[in-house]
């Protein structure tokens, strides 16, 4: 590498232009070859800056989401599940119901891809540079709790009402107590027509009352979740299930 490229590379990385470092060599290769003028030399470079900064941007927001796996909507079996409607739940990918502060919910059983299209939605929602969190409505309940204890609730709601998508998984698979019911309560009319829930849950909503042992608060939750939602009920057969039997009738030779 001669003094100049040295120079040149130092003034780049001073500049935090780490996409150009990687690059300027090859595209001014490619600017001579072609004969292009000094300004499309200079598009192409900030092309490819600002293509590395939203991979960065997108990848910084992925991680805080906290996915615990990263599924695309493209992977999702809906010959598996064909009650779905395949072509409504791809429509989601416009990311319109975040536009008008609206909500989704995934009702079924265990297994058959809730946590899934919530996962998938929610990097689509990434990759458009919405503010993003997924997480369980256990740990969610625990952090309200603690918050609480602490004294530090507001902060904690006003954090998670900040958030153009929170994705709300598992809700009902643990029992909740009246005063996280409360909590909960507290987060969803915070977020009421400021900002979009996507909430997963093995129960329907006539069994949400058993869910929060008390009627009125679940009453009350339903009332303000699904007043701008979609409605999905997956009601199929586990995907964890069809792989298992698989590899039963596999070992098994399918003998009976």
């Amino acid at each position: 590498m001669n003094k100049l490229n040295n120079h040149l590379e130092n003034q780049l990385r001073t500049l935090k232009l780490k996409g150009i470092v990687s690059c300027y060599q090859e595209l001014s290769e490619r600017a001579a070859r072609s004969n292009l003028s000094y300004e499309e030399y200079l598009t192409l470079l900030l092309e490819e800056e600002i293509k590395r900064k939203d991979e960065g941007t997108v990848k910084t927001k992925i991680n805080k989401a906290r996915f615990p796996f990263l599924k695309t909507l493209e992977e999702f079996d809906f010959s598996f599940q064909p009650a779905l409607n395949q072509k409504e739940v791809s429509r989601l990918s416009s990311l319109e119901f975040i536009e008008n502060k609206g909500n989704l919910l995934f009702l079924g059983p265990s297994g058959v891809g809730k946590t899934h299209l919530a996962v998938a939605l929610g990097i689509k929602a990434c990759v458009a540079k919405y503010r993003v969190v997924f997480i369980s409505a256990q740990k969610l309940l625990e952090e309200l709790m603690l918050s609480l204890k602490e004294g530090s609730l507001t902060e904690k709601l006003l954090s998670y009402g900040r958030l153009n998508l929170l994705i709300i998984d598992e809700l009902g698979y643990m029992p909740v107590s009246k005063e996280q019911a409360n909590l909960l309560f507290q987060l969803i009319s915070l977020r009421y027509e400021r900002g979009s829930i996507i909430l997963t849950s093995n129960y329907n909503f006539d069994e949400w009352g058993v869910i929060f042992s008390d009627q009125v608060v679940a009453a009350a939750i339903i009332d303000r979740l699904v007043h701008h939602a979609r409605i999905f009920y997956i009601n199929g057969a586990s995907y964890r299930l069809k792989d298992k039997l698989k590899k039963t009738r596999v070992n098994g030779k399918d003998s009976g």
